[in-house]
């Protein structure tokens, strides 16, 4: 049979006609310089750049020294043909915004032994203040590391532009908070040349988030957040205006942790939906669940079509009724969320609708970098989702395949060509399709946990 994919309640997940979510942007395409840019230690104080901590050791971007608009690029980027206009102005309706926290990310390879030093707990996400955060760039004196327009949002929607480049021009745009500052510039324009458009104002006086990221030679990472304004979200006129003209509304769900935010999320989810859009919910993160479940059942019980989350934050979400399997979670959360994706890392992953699973088997590769494997698999479900597919193991694999790819890197980026070594390794599966929902849940279960 056809599955078409409609929520408990009456909210509709995926339009009925495959053809509604076929977007019609204009042939506006990009191919990306790669935002990595190489740091040099530099001492300046904050009143003339505003970086890292007034009478600080600062570690400044070399671009910023030189002007964002130099051209210059790092030894160690690989430069990608560019190729027609930045997507900056406004189509007549967005494929996908998202709405979360803009910050650059700093992110280099540390052993164990530089933790231990600093007494930070390995894998985790802390939130840190000012001085935290130059205690520890200090630590990496000497290191080399990189910068990035980063952050869990941006990650998935730069690799669903370049998923949509290859086929269908998908438009997509982000919204977040940045301080009108050079981290702030620099983020607007590395957003902008992956063909993602940014399209909020910078706050006066405010200060660009950032989070620094530590890999170690395991593959694992531990994030240290330093949020700045990022996490301002004020539900003006201007952003209700451009939630009415998105079919999809992406939430991070680093923002429902901010008490403050809440409500103008609430607003735009609300808006979103009375204009006929879809609402994705990205979980984010254990700590932020456990600090704020309340705020995020209120967004994803009352508003999400979709849910991302890893197994551990699957478990947290349902509470007080644990599921200590993966696929048991992904069953559990489907009876409140049309469609729930849940990643087991090495183990797979799960797409979990209307109180059933169906597992999808992990794409091999040779892992150097974990960072980024979430966002990435996140951005080929709404890949599927935006293009119209019905076949759920279709959609997982292409999920799977991009998180393999950036998995099997340096760096959480898609790029163009990958994304389209993606879709042409799995046949280009950019039409909908058929699936006997119930057989497929059979032959892809995993009978225990």
């Amino acid at each position: 049979m056809t599955i078409s994919f409609v929520s408990p309640c009456p909210r509709l997940l995926f339009p009925l006609s495959s053809s509604s979510t076929l977007l019609s942007a204009r042939n506006l395409r990009r191919l990306d310089r790669r935002c990595l840019l190489m740091v040099s230690r530099k001492r300046h104080k904050e009143r003339h750049l505003g970086l890292f901590g007034r009478k600080r050791t600062c570690y400044v971007v070399r671009s910023f020294l030189r002007g964002l608009d130099s051209g210059e690029e790092s030894d160690e980027e690989s430069v990608e043909e560019e190729e027609g206009m930045v997507a900056s102005s406004s189509p007549g309706r967005w494929g996908a915004l998202g709405l979360g926290q803009a910050m650059v990310d700093f992110s280099g390879m540390v052993d164990d032994d530089f933790l231990k030093q600093l007494d930070i707990e390995k894998g985790t996400r802390k939130v840190i203040n000012h001085e935290e955060r130059g205690r520890v760039l200090r630590a990496m004196d000497g290191c080399s590391y990189k910068a990035a327009a980063g952050g869990s949002l941006s990650n998935t929607l730069v690799a669903l532009a370049r998923l949509g480049s290859v086929s269908h021009k998908l438009t997509v745009a982000m919204t977040g908070s940045v301080g009108n500052d050079p981290l702030g510039g620099f983020y607007r324009a590395k957003l902008q040349r992956a063909n993602v458009s940014f399209l909020s104002k910078p706050i006066k006086d405010g200060t660009t988030g950032t989070v620094i990221v530590l890999t170690t030679p395991d593959a694992q990472r531990t994030m240290l957040a330093y949020p700045g304004t990022s996490s301002t979200v004020n539900y003006d006129r201007c952003l209700a205006n451009l939630v009415s003209k998105t079919r999809l509304l992406f939430i991070e769900g680093y923002l429902l942790e901010h008490p403050g935010t809440v409500k103008a999320v609430s607003m735009a989810c609300e808006h979103a939906r009375s204009h006929g859009a879809l609402v994705a919910v990205s979980a984010s993160d254990v700590s932020c669940i456990e600090r704020s479940y309340e705020h995020f059942w209120e967004i994803i019980g009352n508003y999400a079509d979709i849910l991302f989350s890893n197994a551990n934050e699957a478990r947290s979400l349902c509470n007080p009724t644990p599921k200590d399997c993966p696929m048991s979670a992904a069953r559990y959360l489907s009876h409140f969320v049309p469609l729930v994706s849940v990643t087991d890392g090495r183990r797979g992953s799960y797409i979990g609708v209307k109180g059933e699973a169906v597992y999808i088997p992990p794409s091999r590769c040779v892992p150097l970098d974990t960072c980024g494997a979430g966002d990435a698999y996140a951005s080929g479900i709404l890949y599927g989702v935006l293009r119209g597919m019905s076949d759920l193991k279709g959609m997982g694999m292409v999920a799977s395949r991009v998180a393999a790819v950036v998995v099997g890197q340096r760096g959480t980026r898609l790029t163009v060509q990958d994304a389209a070594a993606v879709l042409s390794s799995l046949g280009r599966p950019v039409s909908s399709s058929s699936l006997d929902f119930c057989s497929d849940v059979e032959s892809d279960h995993i009978s225990s946990c």
